[in-house]
Order: C-alpha cells, then structure tokens, then sequence
C-alpha cells in the first residue's frame, strides 16, 4: 500500500545569506524519501514534502544541524486534569513523545503540567491537546503567547545590545583614523589613541566576541565545502586584524619601525556597521510580516463558553467542536459555529468586504473573528482552531509568503557561485596591486583586497525575491486577495485574458422566480407544487429560487420518489407517480416533448436577461418558468477596469445564448461562450489558451472547479464553494470584481518591485566589486555599502506594504 506523502515546515536558524538557504535545500533534498523541499531565506523556513516510511522529522533535523544550521524548538505548557497517580503522568508523557514533530515531553504529577518542546510548523498545541483526551485526561494550553514575535523582539534586542557595545569600541578607532586626514584633521586625534597596543585592544573584543558569529558561520560553511556571507566577513576583517597586530608585535619589537600603517578600525567598523545593517534587515523583515499579525490580531484571544449550564471563560485554543458559546454584544465571535438561540447583526466586513452588517438568526452560520453588534447570540461551535475561516486565510497567506516564485531562480543561481567567484577576485586584485599597480606596497594591495571582500553583498540577491513576495502578498491579503504562492503571484502579472462565470460571479448568484406560465389543463399552484417539489433536491441556485418562490406563494411541496440531475440539461423526478422534467430546449428534444407553444414567449424572457425553463409532466408539456438574477454593481466597473489594463474579458456560461448576451451588453462585455456544459468548461478554456492567451478563470460554483484547474490562473470567489476554492490559484475573499484588476495590478506591482531589487542587487555588485579593486573606496565604506545594500532592498519591498489598490 502506498503511502500518503506528509508536509513539514521547519524553522532555520545560522542561515546568513541566499547561499545558505541554497545549501539547506539541497541537502534536504538529497535524503532518501524526500520528494520537495524549498528554503525561504527571508522566512527562515524550509517547507519539506517527505515520504513517511523513507524518512522522518528527526532525519530532515539531523540533516540540517549536520550542514552546520539549527532547527528551532518551540515550547508549550499544558494543565492537566485527571490525573490521580504517577502512573497517569507516564500514560501521557509517553503519548506525548509517540507524537510527530514532539521532540521531548515532561509531565510533572505535582503541579498537574506537562512541558512539551516540538518543532515548530511541524506539530500544533491542537494536535497534543486531542491525544491527551484521546488517553483519557483533559488538557488546556497554560498561557498563550506569540512565541514568534517573541523571538524576533528578543533577537532585535541582542542584536542591538551587540552593535552598541561594537559602537563604543570601534568610535575611538574611527576617530584615530579620521585625524590623519587632511580634511578632517580640524577633529584632532589623541595620541594615546594611536598607540598600537590601545588599538588592539579595543579591536580584539569587536573582532572575537562581537564577530564571534561570522566566525561561526564560516567555519560551518567551509566545513560542508561551501561558502557565504560569512565567509567573506571573516577572511576580509581577519585580513585587517591580522595584520595589523603582526604590525603591532613588529613595531613592539622593533621601535624603529614605529607609524607602520595599521588596519584595526577597517576590522572594528566593518563589524560594527554590518551588525547595524542586519539590526535594520530584521526590523524591516519583522514588518515585512505585519499582515499575518493584523489577521492573527482579528483573532478573539477567549470565549466564553456554556458547561454543565454555567458560564466560564476560556482561552480561545481551549474551544472544542460541540461546544456551545455565548457571544454578547461587541464581542468577536469566536469560532465558526451556527446560531442556536437569539438574533443579531454582525460585522463580517473582516472576511467579505461588505460594509453592511448581516442579520443573524437561528440556523444562520457564522464566522469566527466577526463582531457581534447588538443581540445576543448562543452559537453551536463546528470549527475551532485551524479549521476555521480566519485560520485558512492565514494559512494560505504563510504559505504564500513563504513559498518561491520561479524569478527567485535566477538568484538562487548566481548565489550558489557568488563567493567563490568574489575570493578569486579579491586574490586577483591584491595580486594585481601588489605586483603591478603599487610594486611591493603590501599594506595597499591588502587594503584593495579588504574592499573587494566586504563589499559583495550575497544577501540582497537572497532577499531580493522573498521580501516582495512577503510584502506583496500580505498587502493583496490585506484587501481580501489570497495567493496560494509565490509562483501564482509571478503569473498572474502574464494574464492577457479572463473568463467570467456568469451566475454568482457577474451575477449576484441569488436568481428569484419572476414568471410563471402554464400550459395545459394543470392549475398554476398543482403546476409549482410539482415542478419545485422536484428541484428541491437540486442544488443549483436557480432551483433554489424556484423552491422559494414556490413556498412564498403558499405552494405546499411533496416527498420526492426518485430524482435524477442532468448534467447540463435540467433534472427528472417521480412525485406522486408522475414523472416531471425541468430544463432547457434540448432536454424537451431528447424526450420528444412538443414545447413550441412557449418557445416566442421563452425567447422573450431570454432578451430581458431572465434564464427560462420548460417543464412537461408525464411526457406532456406543461408550462414554463423564469428566473431573474440581478447584474452586480460591480460587475460593469470591474469589466472597464479588466479592459483598461489590456485584458480581453469574456463570459463562460451554461445559460442560454440569449439571457447571456442580455447580462453582457448591461457589463460591457464582448464576448460570451453560450450553453457550456460543465464539463467543457475546461475545454473553452483551451481554445483561448490555443489562441495564444494566458488566460484567468473566475468562478464560484462547483462546476467551476475543472475550468479553474485548466486556467493558467483560476480565481475563486470567496463566497462561492470550498471545491472551488480548493482549485483555485487565488481566492477573492471579498466576492467583488474588482478584486480581479485589483489582484492583477497587485502582482504587477510586485514582479517590478522584485525586478527593481535584482536590478540592484546585481548592479551594486558589478558596479562596486570594480571600483573597490581600483582602489576607489576605503574597506570600512566598502562595508557601509554592503550594509546598505541589503537594507535598501528590504526598505524597497516595504514599499508595496503602501500600495493603493
């Protein structure tokens, strides 16, 4: 039996630049049994596809910290309930530590907890909470916190602690230097601080302990027969720091040779400005994720919930399937549930855009992260956790986020090469000066080589891609627009074409019955009776209208004996032994059932943009009905704009030519496909592609899902079925139309943006490499400018975080 391949995200820690990302990923995809793993640079995250009878967590772990890398643990502290003796303590330890992704477990009898350490985005609180009530005890998270932000501030913090103390070391240095300039001579140097030794020791601290990390890297990067960021920072500021204390000891020993050139300050000011570098990338990188935070933050962080009939309040992860909640007014409503007692109007504008609050009453689902108004409400709960609406949403925008886009190839490519290629250049250039250029002056051809090393940057081509993939992607997410990965983000900026379905898309989606015409000897009411009690069981929207329109007349429906659905065509069901059939022209034809009567009057309703169906009872034709679904506001606008960017809009539909040709001249569109059956949806999408199109699919219905999955992009309507969003490439939370330019300019914004920060990436790197091995730039701004490179490409991604849509 073959089994299921599983999916892990793993959180790296050691990684420095692209080239690290890069040698993760290959070494994870070397392991027997793994099938695809991609390394986020940006994220710090490896997403792993593995095949679990080949290999496990523990194998992917062990793989990394062998390339020289970590993989952080989280931590969580649960309450236990249940538990009488040490043995029950055991029971659960050991269940905990049989989980997946558990590294190690520890249950404490006395206090009633368990601390259970586990790899993050491997295993959830939800999936240890279930096993211990599987083992038959309770369980509840001890505190909520987030653990992520939590790392981040912590590692912002000694990351500035750090520079400071380079700072202070390294200003004295600075100073010294900066008074052997002519220009700047006006600032005078103390002469105690000239003194190698001085030098040296404010140096050496910078050097060892302040750079004890680049040291740490390199050595891990040249012991798995690599090399990157690390490596250039260690060999360029150890160049300088050796030198000049060989120069120490030399003029120690030899005082004649007193005022030899010395390079400490190159040493401690690079150091100190490439920490002040990375203290803005993580910065900037922690905003680059602020829309999973505003998602995280619509969260309720409680919920107070109805057992053993009193009220306790508890911390939201503690809500279980079942359970049922009290919502009161201007409260966030928890979980996704439906309502059991009271009504209400609720704020759903978090999850569909629409500005109105919506009326609740019992029956009705709700959403979690939505805000009650004014009633009280006592809601059934059916998703908790990451099952939930909001979780999805935020789901798939991590997973965009931390997904590649096939551009990032390019530099992943050139990071691969990148610092091999830059030490041979910086050998080359000291070689060149030292022979050439400057005969015998060491102390210069060493200067040049210092510059050459520090000043290539590996760092803003990995981050070049990911940073507006993150940026791009969250913003789009902020207006309702959800990529499921970078890769759908890339190709939407392509699309030339965009097909349209019509009902619920173009459409409202929420046709009312507006005609009613009998034929024959049967009375209107015993008509209706039949034909809606027939489509009751249909699930298409117009028999929805038809049901309802039947029971808004007073028409009482019957049990239904046989029903059958004719894809395409209409439906065919025995009531009270009749048999009824309900559909278009052509079903009529295939059971040779005579319905010319009605045709003048169906094609006039056709031309007013109704959808008409014929209906024959026992093989007699026996009337006709319309259905009349309203164009939204949007629709006409969103057509214009689509145009407005270069893209050619048609309508797809399995409505007749007529009522399609109504709805697209009141949108403005100019070309319909007609009476397609769901199945040749797909196919229609084909012909376009055949003709040169890359071409964008939108829907929201089921018979949706096949044309989705055939467009180069398909684009699901949030309001529409979770198979159409399960096909889709991108999700329109919002249901509006608009949201297809909006998302199209979105992506093209982002594909420039990432173009701009590989234009400069690559730019600053074959402009500056030259002009530091010519001898143009000191080593100290040679580093400034590698500082700034990175920065100046997180801070461009950034931009998109401001875009207007």
């Amino acid at each position: 039996m073959e089994t299921q391949p599983k999916q892990t995200s793993l959180h790296i820690t050691g990684m420095t630049c692209a080239a690290c990302a890069n040698r993760v990923e290959r070494g994870l995809r070397k392991i027997e049994g793994v099938q695809e793993a991609n390394v986020n640079f940006a994220l710090e995250r490896a997403s792993v596809t593995y095949d679990p009878s080949q290999t496990d967590l523990p194998a992917l772990e062990e793989r990394v910290q062998k390339l020289g890398y970590g993989v952080v643990h989280e931590a969580v502290e649960l309450e236990l309930g249940g538990m009488t003796c040490a043995a029950c303590a055991n029971r659960i330890e050991k269940g905990l530590n049989k989980i997946p992704g558990v590294h190690h477990a520890t249950v404490n009898f006395a206090l009633e907890t368990a601390h259970v350490d586990y790899l993050s985005g491997s295993v959830t609180v939800e999936d240890m909470l279930q096993r211990v009530q599987k083992l038959g005890f309770q369980a509840k998270p001890k505190q909520t916190r987030d653990e992520e932000n939590d790392r981040r501030q912590a590692q912002i913090a000694r990351q500035t602690w750090k520079f400071w103390i380079a700072a202070l070391l390294s200003l004295p240095l600075l100073w010294a230097m900066l008074g052997e300039f002519s220009l700047t001579s006006w600032m005078g140097s103390h002469e105690f601080l000239m003194k190698p030794w001085v030098q040296f020791l404010l140096a050496t601290p910078v050097q060892f302990l302040i750079g004890a990390p680049f040291y740490a890297g390199a050595y891990k990067a040249l012991r798995n027969k690599s090399a990157n960021m690390d490596v250039l920072v260690a060999l360029g500021t150890s160049a300088a720091y050796f030198y000049s204390l060989y120069q120490t000891v030399v003029s120690t020993l030899n005082p004649d040779r007193m005022g030899v050139m010395m390079f400490y300050e190159t040493s401690s000011i690079l150091i100190t400005l490439i920490l002040l570098g990375k203290l803005f990338e993580m910065k900037a990188k922690g905003r680059s994720s602020a829309a999973i935070q505003k998602l995280i933050g619509l969260q309720a962080k409680t919920a107070t919930v109805l057992r053993g009939g009193a009220e306790q309040q508890v911390p939201l992860e503690a809500v279980a399937v079942g359970d049922v909640v009290l919502v009161k007014p201007g409260e966030k409503i928890p979980v996704d549930g439906v309502v059991l007692q009271g009504s209400s109007t609720v704020d759903e504008s978090m999850l569909t855009g629409e500005s109105l609050p919506v009326h609740k009453e019992a029956g009705q689902a709700v959403i979690g992260a939505t805000v009650n108004q004014n009633g009280v409400l006592r809601i059934r709960a059916q998703k908790v956790g990451r099952d939930t609406a909001l979780a999805h949403i935020i789901k798939v925008v991590e997973e965009a986020q931390g997904s590649k886009a096939p551009i990032q190839r390019i530099a992943d490519r050139i990071s691969g090469i990148f610092v091999p290629i830059v030490v041979g250049i910086a050998v080359v250039t000291f070689l060149l000066w030292y022979l050439a250029v400057d005969p015998g002056n060491f102390p210069n051809a060493l200067e040049k080589l210092i510059a050459v090393l520090v000043i290539a940057c590996p760092c803003a081509l990995g981050l070049a891609t990911p940073t507006s993939i993150m940026a791009g992607s969250g913003r789009a997410a902020e207006h309702g627009i959800l990529f499921k990965g970078g890769e759908h983000l890339e190709a939407t900026h392509k699309l030339n074409a965009v097909l349209l379905d019509k009902t619920g898309t173009v459409t409202h989606g929420k046709p009312e019955l507006t005609d009613v015409q009998v034929f024959g000897g049967l009375a209107e009411s015993e008509f209706l009776r039949l034909v809606a009690s027939a489509e009751k069981n249909s699930e298409h929207q117009l028999a929805d209208a038809i049901v309802a329109g039947a029971l808004e007349r007073g028409v009482t429906l019957s049990p239904v004996e046989h029903f059958e659905a004719l894809t395409g065509s209409g439906i065919r069901a025995k009531i009270d032994g009749k048999v009824v059939l309900v559909g278009t022209r052509r079903l009529m034809q295939q059971h040779l059932i005579n319905a010319s009567p009605a045709l003048a009057q169906m094609k006039e309703l056709e031309h007013q943009g109704k959808t008409a169906m014929l209906a024959a009872v026992d093989g007699v034709f026996a009337g006709l009905l319309a259905v009349a679904d309203t164009v939204k506001e949007t629709s006409h606008e969103a057509v214009a704009r689509l145009k407005q960017l270069g893209i050619q809009v048609a309508m797809i539909t399995g409505d007749n030519e007529r009522t399609a040709q109504a709805i697209a001249r009141q949108v403005g569109i100019d070309h319909v496909r007609a009476e397609v059956l769901p199945e040749q949806k797909a196919a229609e999408v084909k012909k376009f592609q055949e003709q040169g199109f890359l071409v964008g699919m939108v829907g929201d219905g089921l018979n949706d899902a096949p044309a989705l999955a055939t467009a180069d992009i398909g684009m699901a309507l949030g309001t529409g079925t979770d198979i159409a969003m399960e096909a889709a490439d991108v999700t329109l939370m919002h249901g509006d139309l608009r949201s297809i330019a909006d998302a199209i300019c979105m992506s093209r914004k982002t594909m420039t943006n990432i173009k701009q920060n590989l234009f400069w990436a690559l730019i600053y790197n074959l402009i500056g490499i030259p002009i530091a091995a010519s001898g143009f730039l000191a080593p100290w701004v040679a580093g400034a400018a590698m500082a700034f490179s990175s920065v100046s490409v997180v801070l461009n991604a950034l931009r998109l975080q401001r875009v207007k849509l």
